[in-house]
């Protein structure tokens, strides 16, 4: 119960006691009131008493003790309480949020307001990378992450409100990921096929399942369901690059498993890659898809870097990277006619919010093939003297 103290006529100090810390010391809260003056005298105790009451309130759901806490501290907490995210998804939380440290970091969690996060980034929009100031679009995610903590703050009632939540952000360009034409990815699937084992395999699999760089990596044959007319694929691990730590297995980014259904020809492709790497000598890991002649892991990167290969040597885009052959497997599939939901469980997404924003935008040739339906549907009619004037007169 919340003990009160009167100073003067219209001053009083309310202490709430709210258990004790792990040292032994007692924690308690006080708060020094004064009652205003349109409150009369016989309502000064009542006043004072709901005050009480509502200060007890406060301190005893948390909203009082815990938000003196700092942001950054509560950061680190947050940090170490994380399991669903991938290894490599929180090494990158916490390199953001350290940036944002000398900015926020030192301000209690009750006293952080969206003016504050509105400085931190202004600073962070000077920042440079590779030489080239940070785009709006990064500067957001720090905001993000940010976010993703007073969230948490708010639903283990420390702090009433998200204040990240109330800034009113700039609209941020967004980059729209290129999606190559069938004829590009027919001409780049026989580019992969002259490759050796095990860049075959690998570039297959991501453009037949549309796996992350990491998943695909972390593959062993137990994943794999095979037989005569196909098989399936449980995908439920990652390994990544961590700073610090090297190259670490974890979850999927989701933290979830899935399963997708591999045709006849790639089971067959895949039977006759598990006859060939069987029958190498020094194997020490026979149970991982991809790794070299003695057995070690091959390293993420190596798979990207050699794509990239492949992509100047056949003349494709700057624009194409390994992530590029996952978006041609999302794309074909919703352009293929299956649904949503179906496509968005076979990425490795929770819903179809992300694979609405990401990979919905139609091939030129499909854009093309609307413009002629709309033509043919709803035109002008014969006869009309636009149809008959010659088209060069406009161009």
């Amino acid at each position: 119960m919340a003990s009160i103290k009167k100073i003067n006529t219209r001053k009083y100090k309310i202490t709430v006691s709210n258990g004790y810390r792990p040292d032994g010391r007692k924690i308690s809260r006080a708060r020094t009131i004064t009652v205003p003056q349109s409150v009369g005298g016989r309502g000064i105790e009542q006043y004072v008493a709901h005050e009480a009451e509502e200060f007890e309130r406060t301190v005893k759901s948390g909203y009082c003790e815990d938000g003196e806490m700092k942001f950054e501290e509560y950061a680190f907490r947050w940090l170490d309480r994380q399991t669903k995210y991938a290894p490599s998804t929180l090494a990158s939380y916490r390199r953001m949020l350290e940036r944002t440290y000398p900015y926020i970091g030192a301000i209690k969690l009750n006293r952080l307001r969206p003016v504050a996060l509105e400085n931190m980034m202004v600073e962070l929009r000077k920042r440079k990378c590779r030489g080239k100031m940070i785009q709006e679009k990064t500067v957001q995610k720090y905001l993000t992450v940010v976010s993703a903590v007073l969230s948490d703050a708010k639903r283990n009632e420390i702090i009433e409100k998200n204040p990240a939540r109330m800034i009113d952000l700039p609209r941020a360009e967004t980059v729209q990921q290129y999606i190559p034409t069938d004829e590009e990815a027919h001409r780049l699937l026989e580019a992969i096929l002259k490759e050796k084992e095990p860049y075959r395999l690998y570039y297959l699999l991501a453009i037949y399942t549309g796996c992350r760089r990491g998943e695909l990596c972390a593959l062993r044959w137990s994943d794999f369901s095979l037989s005569r007319k196909g098989g399936t694929l449980t995908v439920n691990r990652s390994r990544s690059m961590v700073a610090g730590k090297g190259i670490t297995e974890g979850t999927t980014k989701n933290g979830r498993s899935r399963v997708i259904a591999l045709d006849e020809i790639m089971a067959d492709v895949l039977e006759d890659y598990f006859q060939k790497s069987w029958k190498r000598e020094r194997r020490k890991n026979k149970d991982f898809l991809f790794t070299n002649q003695s057995g070690g892991f091959i390293h993420p990167d190596t798979f990207t870097k050699h794509l990239r290969k492949i992509y100047d040597e056949y003349g494709f885009p700057k624009t194409f990277h390994l992530h590029t052959l996952r978006h041609y497997f999302v794309s074909a599939m919703l352009h293929s006619g299956v649904d949503k939901q179906t496509v968005a469980e076979l990425a490795g997404h929770g819903d179809t919010s992300f694979l609405e924003r990401t990979y919905c935008h139609p091939q030129l040739k499909l854009k093309n093939e609307a413009a002629v339906q709309m033509a043919t549907n709803l035109f002008l009619p014969e006869g009309c003297h636009y149809r008959s004037q010659k088209r060069e007169k406009y161009l």
